[in-house]
């Protein structure tokens, strides 16, 4: 029976120390599709409240007042939001992405909004 030399066990503990530490760094950085979604739609509902906001801006601009329209869309979106809090864990990742594509719509719908009161405000000065 022959024993194995430090210099050889060394090594072969050393490797097996950064194959672990590598496959638990690649388990860390997997993220599961559902976080995914829900980091996805945070994202959308981010970005869609971002343009509501400059919407409503320009809308004020405008026309010197506040416009129902925006400010039902961003309580509307306060209450998305809600709902993703009770109930994101247990959404189907279906329903996640529904919701996502929704967010995505409806921002498109305001940026088109927006190009139009840009083109009907006319060359700025």
């Amino acid at each position: 029976m022959t024993a194995f030399s430090f210099p050889v066990v060394s090594a072969l503990f050393t490797v097996v120390i950064v194959i672990g530490l590598g496959l638990a760094w690649w388990i860390s950085r997997r993220t599961d599709p559902r976080q995914r979604a829900v980091t996805e739609l945070l994202d959308a509902a981010d970005a869609l409240e971002s343009r509501l906001r400059t919407a409503r801006a320009e809308i004020e601009s405008i026309t010197g007042g506040e416009d129902d329209t925006v400010r039902t869309a961003l309580q509307e979106m306060l209450r998305q939001r809600l709902w993703l809090q009770q109930h994101g864990a247990t959404a189907s990742l279906r329903k996640l992405k529904d919701m996502r594509a929704s967010l995505d719509e409806a921002r498109q719908k305001i940026d088109q909004q927006l190009v139009l009161v840009q083109q009907a405000r006319g060359p700025q000065a």
